[in-house]
């Protein structure tokens, strides 16, 4: 990559990006670090608003509604609403709908993914409900237990069709890491020999949802990340142009170790976000 001086900042770019329809943006380690605001993200989705590029906010964590986390986001200071927020929830849910419609759901989440699949008309089972399941759906679950993980085994192996949010082992927090939902479905795989369907980055599924909320093709739509391995392949696969911000998961020392190791590479990198500023038209 050739590298691009513009103000204070320098970006490393193949060559100059088409001018976005919308920006796809990534949340934790991109706008924002846990509860601590990303430098720049207020200036950069004001500047976008203020110049008609619509913001969406596409995000792996399936365990918050969209106003719960456009709430998180204005209270950082970064203007945002719940149409904006798309969640792995609410592309399980729709790709749910799509494909099972009017069916019985067991399953394993917090309040995002159970209102989505509710929302979606997918009737969600209880624990100790024995009658058949459709689906076992499964998101990151902060009171997973074994009776949770026998329960979800038995509808499985009875023929559940399984949906999994996203494949994500660690899900960052304030506290530091923690399993996240690929981990919870670590343990539903091996015990039931199944394989999800997967809905987060880097599948594909998420990104067409996205998408087609934002009403654009892939290749009008910027997809802008921190992590390789999601954020950059997600855009890869669905042929958006990406920009990789060294915010979160990668620094100048090893973005580029990062992205060989993904097997795949970004089509800008930026510093941080006022350097991604400068690209824009």
């Amino acid at each position: 990559m050739s590298m691009h001086e513009r103000g204070k900042g320098v970006c490393a770019m193949k060559k100059p990006l088409p001018a976005p329809r919308a920006i796809l943006f990534d949340l934790d380690g991109t706008l924002y670090r846990g509860g601590e605001r990303v430098p720049g993200a207020d200036r950069l989705i004001t500047r976008l608003a203020d110049a008609g590029i619509p913001c969406w906010f596409v995000t792996n964590n399936s365990s918050r509604t969209p106003g719960e986390v456009a709430e998180h986001l204005v209270r950082l200071g970064i203007p945002a609403a719940p149409r904006q927020v798309v969640t792995s929830a609410l592309a399980a849910a729709d790709y749910a709908k799509r494909h099972h419609p009017g069916s019985r759901a067991f399953a394993i989440g917090e309040a995002g993914l159970r209102e989505a699949l509710a929302e979606a008309g997918i009737r969600i089972l209880s624990e100790g409900d024995n009658g058949p399941a459709d689906l076992v759906v499964q998101g990151i679950d902060r009171e997973f237990h074994y009776g949770k993980l026998a329960a979800a085994v038995r509808h499985l192996l009875d023929g559940a069709a399984y949906i999994l949010t996203n494949p994500d082992l660690l899900l960052p927090t304030d506290g530091g890491l923690r399993p996240g939902a690929g981990s919870l479905g670590a343990a539903l795989r091996a015990a039931s020999g199944i394989e999800p369907v997967v809905i987060g980055k880097p599948s594909s599924i998420l990104m067409d949802y996205a998408l087609e909320r934002a009403g654009v093709r892939p290749e009008e739509a910027w997809v802008v990340g921190d992590n390789p391995a999601t954020d950059i392949a997600a855009a890869v696969r669905v042929g958006c142009p990406s920009v990789l911000t060294l915010t979160g998961l990668c620094s100048a020392g090893d973005w580029e170790a990062r992205c060989r190791s993904a097997g795949v590479f970004p089509d800008a990198v930026c510093a941080g976000l006022d350097e991604l500023e400068f690209m824009l038209p």
